[in-house]
């Protein structure tokens, strides 16, 4: 349970996105709002991956974006949270002309999701190890990228953050989990500004790790396309972000947790995560101005359209989703569906009758409430309120 008491909630003052909708978070605003699927056939002579189609990066070349300077082994979950941390930092304007954000110096903290790192990296060293002729000719410089917090550890070391630097995974729910560690990181006085957010690759491992992973009732092509990317924000109190100049685009009122042992009590967890977080922050289900699920395939999808419906008594209010553009972005996904909050609250556009029913499409404004939730398929679920400021 995280609760922000009245007058002192932090604020979310910035953000930004690398996803299979662009290398920016104005990239993925437009994209979010065309309601635009980024789901794209894959090259069978470049990938050996069950799967068809896939949610990739578009031109994300490491070497190109970042440089050739400590780039020849990083990975690509490495490169996409060092990216998105340099655009966030920089406020998306290119890096050689681009001052930091005012206020965010070297003591800022991050909090940053992750699945289990880069499987790729993992898999790969760990095959080296085993075909050599010795198991130890392996290249060394890899080695960091078989370790879960590679990608936070590298993006502190690229962007000079010496503050608290966390690695936390939980499924889809990490988003939120990060969010929660960060909120944690400020009460507890070791960060005044922490960069929070979740990065997730796809690979050909993490691709045969989710077939394998999968119900023999979930095919290739009934299940969400994979998607990868990062999505990070920038986290302090509003008196720091005003001060530097930054408005307040979203507080943070509350989050809640549970557990579950599978699907069909998942349903009833959630509920009543959902149900703690309204009573606990005072907002009424016919308060909410937009849901943003976590647009989960399978059982724990319907799992948590079913809680939803149940905690909020049949009131249902506008859905945001993120899933349906940027695919199956697993360790990401919850940091996406806040992503896609704060982009409706910067920009919206008006509905059109060959739309879904109940899908966002007009810009939040200030005073609505956004609800996040996810559902994992390991049994964390978990519930966030925003308030658009």
């Amino acid at each position: 349970m995280v609760n922000a008491p009245g007058g002192a909630a932090p604020v979310i003052s910035a953000w930004t996105a690398v996803s299979p909708l662009g290398l920016r978070g104005a990239d993925f605003t437009a994209a979010l709002r065309s309601g635009r699927a980024a789901g794209r056939p894959l090259d069978p002579e470049e990938w050996s991956v069950p799967f068809r189609e896939a949610s990739l990066v578009p031109d994300f070349h490491i070497r190109q974006i970042l440089g050739r300077k400590g780039t020849r082994s990083m990975d690509r979950a490495t490169g996409l949270a060092v990216t998105a941390i340099r655009h966030l930092l920089t406020g998306e304007r290119e890096h050689d002309e681009a001052e930091r954000l005012p206020g965010v110096g070297e003591e800022t903290g991050l909090a940053l999701g992750t699945s289990t790192g880069s499987a790729q990296s993992i898999m790969d060293f760990t095959r080296d190890s085993l075909v050599g002729k010795k198991p130890f000719y392996v290249d060394p410089a890899r080695f960091p990228n078989t370790v879960m917090n590679c990608a936070a550890g590298q993006s502190a070391i690229w962007h000079g953050l010496k503050g608290p630097n966390t690695t936390i995974a939980g499924g889809r729910a990490t988003g939120l989990l990060a969010l929660r560690y960060a909120l944690r990181l400020q009460r507890a006085g070791r960060a005044q500004a922490v960069l929070c957010g979740a990065v997730e690759e796809f690979s050909s491992a993490r691709a045969w790790l989710e077939w394998h992973a999968r119900t023999d009732e979930e095919s290739a092509d009934s299940a969400a396309v994979l998607g990868e990317g990062a999505a990070v924000w920038l986290l302090e109190p509003d008196a720091a972000a005003r001060e530097h100049g930054r408005k307040p685009l979203a507080e943070v009122l509350g989050l809640e947790f549970g557990c579950a042992a599978d699907a069909k009590q998942a349903r009833t967890v959630l509920a009543e995560a959902i149900g703690r977080l309204l009573d606990r922050t005072g907002v009424a289900p016919g308060e909410l101005s937009a849901v943003a699920d976590s647009g989960a395939p399978g059982a724990e999808g319907e799992a948590e359209r079913a809680a939803l419906a149940d905690a909020l008594g049949g009131v249902e209010p506008p859905r945001i989703t993120a899933a349906d553009t940027v695919g199956d972005t697993c360790a990401a996904a919850a940091a996406f569906q806040i992503a896609a909050v704060l982009a409706m609250a910067e920009h919206g556009r008006p509905s059109s009758a060959t739309e879904a029913p109940r899908r966002r499409t007009e810009p939040l404004k200030t005073g609505d409430t956004a609800l996040v939730t996810t559902v994992d398929r390991d049994g964390v679920v978990g519930a966030a309120l925003l308030r658009i400021r």
